[in-house]
């Protein structure tokens, strides 16, 4: 039963996804809708299949561009969230402005890039950061933040120094907080260098789209959009697997109950 329960469960994502695949086919074909409205499946594949060299290309420029920004984003969210979670002065201080930043739509601020960068890659991959690195920085700071004040007190007694409070209980305990705001970011990611392709690029997923729309291509841009979706899939996965072998120790419970 057991193994049953288990081998259900990894069935259970691509069930779905066959699913609805088979749904939204059969509702194109049975009501006749035409594909400049909503392209079955098939037309997607088949699209997918005739154009497969360029849209590689434009995905692979996407995908670099996408996983530039997110480095960006974590090296500079991880720092910024040790900062924060540090000193609750500085989180005070910070914290609203960094919360009022990630509230303005980051689409606003492609205009501004193309201003000073010009059109290409650079607004993209700025685009990338600026919407991804947020939830680096508050799941470090969060992770940061929530040490025990009489573990501190305990680790000071026995001699330890604040970067040694950091450095060997402080970071290790982020560290589940880190890997979840890791498979968030990323996503986002995503979002914004495709956002910034649509506005101000000649190249990439987000440009094959608007190109495709133009022309009322929408096999095309469904197949842009399922190619963004997969990528997304795979790199979300791959930061989850990699949660899971790092920091396996914080998930005990549910490991056991597997």
């Amino acid at each position: 039963m057991q193994l049953s329960s288990r081998t259900l469960t990894r069935l259970a994502p691509w069930l779905l996804t066959l699913f609805v695949i088979v749904s939204w086919e059969a509702i194109c074909r049975g009501f006749a809708i035409p594909s400049f409205l909503m392209p079955a499946p098939s037309q997607i594949v088949d699209t997918g299949i005739d154009m497969a060299a360029p849209i590689m290309q434009h995905a692979t420029h996407t995908l670099l561009t996408t996983l530039a920004g997110f480095v960006v984003a974590v090296v500079f969210g991880a720092l910024l969230g040790m900062l924060l979670g540090s000193s609750r002065l500085i989180y005070k201080a910070v914290y609203p402005m960094l919360v009022g930043f990630n509230s303005v739509p980051k689409v606003a601020f492609v205009p501004v890039l193309v201003v000073w960068f010009g059109i290409g890659t650079l607004p993209a991959i700025l685009t990338a950061f600026l919407i991804s690195f947020f939830p680096v920085v508050v799941n470090v700071a969060t992770g940061l933040s929530t040490l025990e004040p009489e573990l501190e007190d305990v680790l000071r007694s026995l001699g330890a120094s604040r970067l040694d409070i950091l450095r060997k209980v402080g970071l290790p305990r982020s560290m589940p907080f880190f890997f979840a705001s890791l498979k968030v970011a990323i996503t986002l990611a995503f979002v914004g260098s495709v956002m910034s392709e649509t506005v101000a690029s000649n190249v990439g997923v987000g440009y094959l789209m608007m190109s495709a729309s133009s022309s009322m291509n929408m096999p095309l841009v469904f197949a842009g959009l399922v190619v963004i979706g997969i990528m997304g899939v795979v790199m979300y996965e791959l930061f989850a697997q990699l949660e899971r072998r790092i920091t396996g120790w914080a998930n005990r419970g549910q490991n056991s109950g597997m």
